[in-house]
């Protein structure tokens, strides 16, 4: 609902296929126990929404490139393009960094490179 709001849209599913793909474009990016730190601060329902089909083993993924990000979060979310992805990450941070300590949205965007960070800045 909060990223439905964020982005201005009535359309839950498609604000949850969003948050989905992007909680799994920065939880294949993390170190497993990262991630298990980020899970502990999500709230429960979410927390099953990011690990859906993670293999701990494939991890971490190395983004070479924004775009790469980008393009996957487009490609699971069904959005149209990097544009659209961009926007939705944007969103999606925003609504992150109000559920997640600040510590933990620190040390999980030291994990990305520099020129990803904004990425994950909202």
């Amino acid at each position: 609902n909060d990223l439905a709001e964020e982005l201005g849209s009535d359309d839950r599913k498609a604000a949850y296929r969003v948050l989905r793909a992007y909680l799994h474009a920065v939880l294949d990016r993390l170190t497993v126990n990262e991630a298990a730190q980020l899970a502990a601060q999500l709230p429960e329902l979410i927390r099953g929404t990011y690990y859906e089909g993670w293999v701990p083993a494939r991890t971490p993924v190395k983004y070479r490139t924004v775009d790469e990000f980008l393009l996957r979060v487009a490609r699971e979310a069904q959005l149209p393009g990097e544009t659209q992805a961009s926007y939705a990450c944007s969103a999606a941070a925003r609504v992150l960094r109000r559920h997640v300590s600040q510590g933990e949205i620190e040390d999980v965007v030291s994990v990305f490179p520099e020129e990803m960070r904004p990425v994950l800045a909202g």
